[in-house]
């Protein structure tokens, strides 16, 4: 289970590259945090259950966060703001 981590880890260094390469800074930031956060935990030698409750817990908060994202921040078009603003 640790070696997947590192295989996470090698796919967010790569998508941070080509965000970085695109010039998406604050995107590149990102997935580097999170190559050193899957990196750093594969070479802890954890049980599959803990590497199992740790990725839940990971996807739940980025798909949350993706969802609250969507709704709430991201702007509808180059006129339009963000549905919370709308909806005030």
């Amino acid at each position: 289970m640790d070696r997947m981590y590192r295989v996470l880890g090698f796919w967010t260094i790569v998508i941070a590259l080509m965000a970085f390469w695109g010039g998406l800074y604050p995107m590149s930031l990102i997935f580097f945090g999170l190559t050193a956060f899957f990196v750093a935990l594969s070479y802890m030698s954890l049980t599959e259950r803990v590497y199992l409750n740790i990725f839940f817990g990971f996807m739940f908060l980025s798909f949350v966060g993706f969802t609250y994202y969507t709704f709430f921040v991201m702007p509808v078009g180059p006129q339009e703001h963000a549905f919370l603003q709308l909806m005030m």
